[in-house]
């Protein structure tokens, strides 16, 4: 299970479908009390960013047209782990060239429109 912190918009559908499922399950490890202390250590997940990276993922969804139904169940949110974004987009992109595609892609729409 892992948080990739990067844009939404810029994961391919089996990334950003994957990290939804992954919230929910980590979601479901915090509720059922097991450790998380490997997540934690290895900067793979920040339990204090879960609820508002869930919204951020549901709103890619729904953007692409995708249902959701699945609203992410009641947990005690605590400050807590710490994910190094840019270090996740290279690991990333070199595991998936279809969200390396979406992010070139995004950079340069986003170069032309300035």
């Amino acid at each position: 299970m892992r948080m990739w912190k990067i844009e939404p918009h810029n994961l391919c559908r089996k990334h950003l479908l994957g990290e939804h499922v992954e919230l929910h399950m980590m979601v479901g490890t915090l509720n059922k009390g097991v450790s998380i202390d490997g997540y934690l250590k290895n900067g793979l997940f920040e339990i204090h960013n879960i609820q508002t990276r869930h919204n951020d993922i549901v709103k890619e969804m729904e953007n692409r047209g995708y249902n959701h139904n699945s609203p992410l169940p009641t947990f005690t949110e605590f400050v807590a782990g710490n994910i190094d974004s840019e270090s996740n987009k290279t690991e990333l992109f070199k595991r998936c060239e279809g969200c390396r595609k979406r992010y070139e892609k995004t950079k340069r729409t986003k170069a032309v429109m300035v």
